[in-house]
């Protein structure tokens, strides 16, 4: 790009997206959207017991720097000037806990990780004892489960009624969320029990830890957090918007070390070191709110769904609270700036996704790499038949039922491996629709199309299948980016910032490919009845007496379902 061309790029907003398994810097064009460039880490995992995963909180602090100045030296070779970038967003991945010092600024742990998926419970997931691998399918980032115990034992002691803790926060109490890996931290590790009580303790989620971080740390850092990461931690209110109290009592965790809770989009502070030193952070979402927020859902009813390992769906409720029947969770979506509304949405996760294909590659071995699944679909376009249910763990949303186990039924001599690839993918399509259903059910408020993103939206095959199965366009945008997007408009759009504009009228027009169902209503309905039959032979192969549950294996039970 020519330095003449400099001046007509407008300013310009950049957005760290830290996620389980990389760090990334990415810079939009805040009059367009386009994305300039970015910069990528890997980001390590360890695996200190069997059981545990936990991240440095160190190591992921200067992956964030690296990547601020790796993107600084990629845009001086394309001769656009870094002064023009006004304003940083950071999306995160959300309930990773961390816990440090606030007088040295060492973290006093590592952080751990959240585990296997979001929901009224963990379903059963059986590990041999001595193994060090994770249960078929599932995120590796996911699956700590030291809190299992402590959830437990938190549930025996619910005051009131069952649903305490939902009924504030939107969740029900599950190892997932903040507060139980908080609550395992003050019992277990001796650094922070000694932290907390000579007053030395700050807990936050990543986003916390990254912004006290880059806005001075030790020097002034600010010590916050935006409502979207602290409506996952179950310390918070979601309907006054504050910590409460006596959540705060329930779990023991003491108030005085948690975050100020800010909007998503304000200035919380300058990085105070660095190429972008005296940038304001101004932007702050969760990842799966800051892909809304990308996907551009500002309007009651829109979803969009996220293609990884797993998927994760979000509906906008608008500012209603939806507390839902079907197992899925409440939470906040964004409140884009302090004196705008708060906005809620729905949230349903299918466990697994992109897992379900890296399963054929790596323990059949039908396929040597996870893009050639799309080959093999194309070549037979119909599964002849076949369902495979990846019920690896249990059954998720809705069914919540552990005994479940993955099975591919309606096998004839005719099937091959090209029909188990598109029954693969028939599955995560067919996942999707039962979330949506429910989502439908709680709202009321029927889909029109479904916004997309994620690395398996790549796949057309999958794409169209999933459109044929909803019954419904699917729309994805060709700028995949859309979490870090998402950081980057609330970034760009905060008071005394001001150069990205959120009003309908002025939203950069997207470009879109559009999917839509290409069989007509019938076969859609026929198909998906077909794979209900298939779910429910999955269901009753585990029970607590089965051989696959005696002495020598983990068993994480079912443990909240009452709850809920």
């Amino acid at each position: 790009m020519a330095a003449s061309k400099k001046a007509v790029l407008g300013p310009l907003v950049g957005a760290v997206d830290q996620g389980t398994s990389s760090t990334r810097f990415l810079v939009f064009n805040s009059k367009t959207a386009e994305l300039l460039s970015h910069h990528q880490v890997e980001i390590k995992q360890e695996f200190p017991r069997e059981g545990w995963v936990e991240q440095d909180p160190k190591e992921i602090l200067h992956s964030v720097y690296e990547c601020i100045e790796k993107t600084c030296e990629k845009l001086g070779q394309l001769n656009i000037d870094i002064s023009n970038i006004k304003a940083i967003g950071v999306s995160n991945q959300r309930e990773t806990t961390v816990v440090w010092d606030k007088l040295t600024g060492e973290p006093l742990y590592n952080a751990v990780a959240a585990p296997v998926s979001p929901g009224p419970s963990v379903p059963v997931a059986v590990v041999p004892s001595g193994s060090s691998v994770p249960a078929a399918g599932t995120s590796s980032v996911w699956l700590d489960l030291r809190t299992q115990s402590t959830v437990e034992s938190l549930s025996k002691r619910i005051p009131g009624n069952n649903n305490f803790v939902k009924s504030k926060t939107g969740l029900p109490l599950s190892t997932y969320f903040s507060a139980v890996k908080l609550r395992w931290l003050l019992d277990n590790v001796k650094k922070v029990q000694k932290a907390v009580e000579e007053k030395r303790a700050l807990f936050g989620t990543i986003d916390s830890w990254l912004i006290w971080s880059l806005t001075g740390g030790v020097n002034g850092g600010v010590h916050c957090t935006d409502v979207t990461n602290a409506s996952r931690t179950m310390l918070f209110n979601i309907h006054s918007l504050e910590w409460d109290k006596q959540l705060c009592e329930f779990f023991g965790i003491p108030m005085e070390i948690l975050p100020n809770v800010r909007s998503s989009s304000e200035i919380y502070g300058l990085m105070k070191a660095g190429a972008l030193e005296g940038v304001p952070i101004s932007g702050c979402l969760g990842d799966q709110s800051a892909a809304l927020v990308g996907q551009m859902c500002f309007q009651n009813g829109q979803a969009k769904n996220t293609y990884g390992t797993g998927c994760f769906l979000l509906c906008n409720t608008g500012h209603k609270c939806v507390f839902s029947d079907h197992g899925l969770l409440t939470t906040v979506a964004y409140k884009l700036g302090r004196d705008k509304p708060v906005y809620y949405a729905l949230e349903g996760s299918v466990a697994i996704a992109g897992a379900v294909i890296r399963w054929l590659r790596d323990n059949l071995g039908i396929i040597k790499t996870s893009e050639e699944i799309e080959k093999l679909a194309k070549e037979v376009g119909t599964s002849y038949g076949c369902y495979f249910v990846p019920a690896f763990s249990g059954l998720y949303a809705p069914y919540w039922e552990p005994s479940a186990r993955g099975i591919i039924c309606g096998l004839t001599q005719f099937t091959n491996k090209c029909h188990i690839a598109f029954a693969a993918l028939e599955a995560v399509c067919f996942q999707t629709r039962e979330i949506l259903d429910a989502m439908n059910r709680d709202c009321g408020i029927p889909l029109s199309h479904l916004q997309v993103d994620g690395g398996m939206t790549s796949n057309k095959i999958l794409m169209q299948l999933q459109a044929d199965i909803l019954y419904i366009p699917v729309v994805k945008p060709s700028m995949p980016e859309t979490t870090a997007l998402g950081a980057a408009m609330a970034a760009g759009a905060a008071e005394g910032v001001g150069v990205w504009s959120l009003e309908p009228e002025d939203l950069s027009a997207v470009t879109m490919e559009r999917f839509e169902p290409q069989i007509n209503a019938e076969e859609s309905e026929i198909r998906y009845s077909t794979w209900k039959k298939a779910v429910m032979k999955s269901m009753g192969w585990v029970t607590t007496q089965s051989p696959e549950s005696g002495k020598n294996v983990f068993v994480y039970y079912y443990h909240i379902f009452l709850v809920c």
